[in-house]
């Protein structure tokens, strides 16, 4: 990745935590924290990596992505809204009645949105479905599933990670929001779960570690496991609750508290102020 497209991804990320902000303490409801952690692998992913097109959504031999922690959606709208899946309008009525931007992703009613998402530890599961289909299809597509570190505390993920590692799915690509942080405290006072990585390996997959809020570190993970030949990867991105409005930094408090007045006017202070 070229140090221009960096600088542009991270332009982008700044205009789309600004645009969060704006959109949640709008609506007073919604999910920061996790969506403010994920910002720079989503916004990497729709702006650079993905293969997909506005215009047609369900084209064939398109790279799927799948948000599995799916109350990150509010920054996914915002990737989606900038590439052309639906006007920039519509962002304002996330999760009011009748609104397409559903809570948690909905693949019925939102364009571009290829699985639904809501009950933790679905999405590793389905994704393997889809690069199974894809190769039975001879298609060169990735599918890439966004996780929770709160999320792989489920089971379904571990069956999920067993089945496609003994088929050999190296076009599938899960990336692990590793910041420490669910829904009722840490990963530590709710369910530990170790070295994430080593259990990863022990599943036969090919594990690559980043830093989930440096774009170059990001992208050179993603195309480090495109490399696996005979394994599925995951990229175990560290990041941070909340990153960049200090407050919301590794509060689990924020993982779905409605900004109020003054907390917007901090907030955006410290995110310069963009709209």
């Amino acid at each position: 990745m070229t140090e221009e497209k960096v600088l542009e991804l991270k332009e982008r990320t700044l205009k789309f935590r600004n645009d969060l902000v704006d959109i949640l303490h709008h609506i007073q409801t919604g999910h920061p924290g996790g969506s403010l952690s994920a910002a720079e692998i989503i916004t990497t992913l729709y702006f650079d990596k993905l293969n997909i097109d506005p215009e047609n959504p369900k084209a064939e031999g398109r790279d799927r992505f799948i948000l599995s922690k799916g109350h990150a959606c509010p920054m996914l709208y915002i990737n989606m809204a900038e590439r052309g899946f639906f006007p920039k309008e519509d962002l304002m009525t996330l999760r009011q009645t009748d609104s397409h931007l559903q809570g948690h992703p909905c693949a019925h009613k939102t364009p571009g949105v290829e699985l639904s998402a809501g009950p933790l530890g679905l999405g590793l599961g389905a994704g393997l479905g889809m690069a199974l289909g894809e190769r039975m299809k001879k298609s060169d597509a990735y599918t890439y599933v966004l996780l929770g570190d709160g999320e792989v505390q489920e089971g379904g993920i571990w069956e999920a990670a067993m089945a496609a590692s003994k088929y050999k799915t190296n076009r599938l690509i899960a990336i692990l929001d590793n910041n420490g942080v669910q829904l009722d405290g840490t990963l530590e006072e709710i369910m530990t779960i170790g070295d994430i990585g080593s259990k990863f390996e022990s599943f036969g997959w090919n594990v690559i570690r980043c830093d989930g809020h440096d774009i170059a570190s990001f992208s050179n993970a993603v195309d480090e496991a495109k490399m696996s030949e005979e394994r599925p990867s995951i990229i175990i991105a560290e990041t941070v609750k909340g990153k960049g409005v200090s407050f919301m930094e590794g509060k689990n408090i924020w993982h779905g508290k409605p900004i109020g007045p003054e907390e917007y006017k901090k907030a955006k202070m410290e995110l310069g102020g963009q709209n």
